[in-house]
């Protein structure tokens, strides 16, 4: 198999605010893997400051896996441990060129499932950014009236009477019955505070809240999942956590109510599907988003989850991503009311 790196800079529509400062512009890498008659290709896209592969020589190091692809036509998995959005393009470009092999599915379609198909779509929630109040509130009020029926609200980044207040509207509007409401702090609240605050937010029934605190304080991570009226899904938690073993080990010892999967940032397809079965042993729920990724990635992404939860997918996935860009990727993907869908033409 021969290969080659092709670097892309994506410009978001709109800045995208975190607790750790706002992107308006998404590096990332496609690696084209041919086999001299078909071609696939996958996305490699690290975030910056936060994924355990984020380093200064990242294209010379996706190389020299590209030329250990090469010389083995193998993907040497256990080496990419360590290097989860390298593993994850890598693992999606083998998928790609294997759907362009003469089969019934054209190289976008990288599983044969009914999503894959176009036959059914899968539930996501609408995703609200950091922002001003006033911002935050006219990004709810969208979502809200395209008909999402969960809406995650990206927390942190203005004063928490205001965000408190944002989530009080939401409930005087719209029971729980009727909207889900997901909340993702990034590591926002200090340890001190945490409890405090969960404590208030969990008056307007809140679904979860992700990653109350940042990342490394296993200790107080417990303690917060055992006092916390709000369940806590993990995420960054989950970054650098490789290691089968380890991956148990602080489950076990945090023992979340669920985790959040993000394939480019936690090991790939191969090192999620690990932490799903891994959850799923010790009763810890799970679902799956994209990371930012173009829709090359949120196509994988999708169709992973569409692979790995089955064809009923009830609880909604963070797959919602792939209309921030003015210059994304064209792929058959399309949101109809709360759901992300596969065009059935493609």
């Amino acid at each position: 198999m021969k290969t080659a790196i092709e670097e892309r800079m994506l410009h978001f529509k709109q800045p995208a605010g975190t607790s750790r400062g706002v992107y308006t512009t998404r590096k990332i890498w496609l690696v084209h893997l041919s086999d001299g008659q078909y071609e696939g290709v996958g996305e490699c896209a690290p975030l910056p400051q936060l994924s355990c592969d984020d380093i200064p020589n990242y294209e010379q190091v996706l190389r020299g896996f590209c030329d250990e692809v090469e010389r083995t036509d193998e993907i040497p998995y256990e080496d990419l441990r360590d290097y989860p959005s390298m593993l994850f393009g890598l693992e999606t470009a083998l998928l790609s060129l294997k759907a362009s092999h003469g089969s019934s599915l054209s190289s976008h379609l990288l599983f044969n499932t009914p999503f894959s198909r176009g036959e059914v779509g899968i539930p996501i929630n609408g995703l609200v950014w950091m922002g001003r109040y006033d911002e935050m509130l006219g990004r709810l009020e969208e979502k809200l009236e395209k008909g999402f029926h969960c809406v995650k609200l990206k927390i942190g980044a203005i004063d928490f009477d205001q965000e408190l207040d944002l989530v009080k509207r939401i409930r005087e509007r719209f029971s729980f019955h009727e909207v889900e409401l997901r909340l993702d702090a990034n590591g926002a609240f200090p340890y001190e505070e945490a409890l405090y605050k969960l404590e208030l937010l969990s008056q307007y029934q809140i679904h979860s809240i992700e990653q109350p605190i940042r990342q490394g304080q296993w200790a107080y991570m417990a303690e917060l999942c055992r006092e916390s009226p709000l369940p806590i899904a993990l995420d960054e938690e989950l970054i650098g956590v490789n290691d089968p073993e380890m991956k148990h080990h602080m489950l076990n010892i945090i023992k979340p109510r669920y985790i959040i999967l993000k394939p480019s940032l936690h090991g790939g397809m191969m090192g999620c599907r690990e932490w799903i079965a891994t959850a799923r042993e010790m009763g810890i729920g799970s679902w799956i988003t994209s990371a930012l990724e173009s829709n090359i990635g949120l196509n994988a992404i999708a169709q992973f989850c569409s692979d790995v939860y089955g064809d009923h997918i009830s609880m909604p996935q963070g797959l919602g991503t792939g209309q921030l860009f003015t210059d994304n990727i064209p792929m058959p993907l399309e949101i109809r009311g709360d759901r992300l869908w596969i065009s059935s033409n493609s």
